[in-house]
């Protein structure tokens, strides 16, 4: 199932856009919030403390950072689509390739801590479910050809359980996995607070987004 519910949750969603199409920006606004909280209540709740049993907590926190300075670095080219922002023009018909490139590089990363804690897959699935929507949402309403924005999501979809088969199962990434999955804690750290702080206009917390971010944080602690 590891393998098999990051591939369904993107190809669902891809599938959702194509055939209704929707509209209203403000609900999946929240559901973005609720992924953030959840994401990083599962990190912190998660994978925080495994990651500082019998490590050196220095060098540990030095990769968690290099995580963070890395996930900046990958939104350079992808102009932020992995926490719901999508600044290419829809009037391009030619491929994306550098958003193609660097969400994948996310995408797989985000598969490398679920061989050691099956409980992340649920906050990795919640945080894939709207942005494969935003990404559906901007390929089917681009120039490009439809055949490739079925390819750039097909693609998309096995790159985090070829991340978890990596994980699992190449002896170099076995032996570094500490090292990785603070990589990955860096990661999910800037993504999950850049969309607690960027998934309403002007920056301003409502009620609305409130309540989700209190309910991702209480469902993650109850996992």
């Amino acid at each position: 199932m590891i393998y098999i519910l990051p591939i369904l949750a993107v190809v669902l969603s891809f599938i959702f856009v194509y055939l209704v199409r929707p509209q209203a920006k403000e609900y999946y606004k929240l559901f973005l919030a609720f992924s953030g909280a959840f994401l990083l209540a599962l990190t912190i709740f998660e994978l925080l403390p495994e990651i500082y049993e019998n490590t050196n907590s220095r060098h540990i926190g030095v990769f968690i950072m290099f995580g963070i300075l890395f996930q900046i670095f990958l939104e350079f080219f992808s102009k932020g689509a992995e926490h719901g922002h999508v600044h290419f023009s829809v009037e391009n018909a030619n491929f994306p390739w550098l958003l193609f490139i660097s969400i994948c590089i996310h995408s797989l990363l985000e598969g490398l801590p679920i061989v050691n804690n099956d409980t992340i897959i649920y906050g990795i699935l919640i945080h894939k479910v709207p942005i494969a929507i935003i990404l559906s949402i901007f390929l089917i309403g681009s120039k490009l050809k439809l055949q490739n924005a079925i390819f750039f999501m097909l693609v998309f979809s096995m790159m985090t359980p070829l991340g978890t088969y990596l994980a699992d199962n190449v002896d170099l990434l076995l032996q570094y996995s500490s090292i990785l999955n603070a990589l990955v804690i860096g990661v999910f750290f800037h993504i999950s607070t850049i969309i607690l702080f960027e998934s309403s206009e002007g920056h301003k917390f409502n009620l609305r987004k409130l309540i989700v971010i209190v309910a991702g944080i209480v469902i993650a602690y109850f996992l």
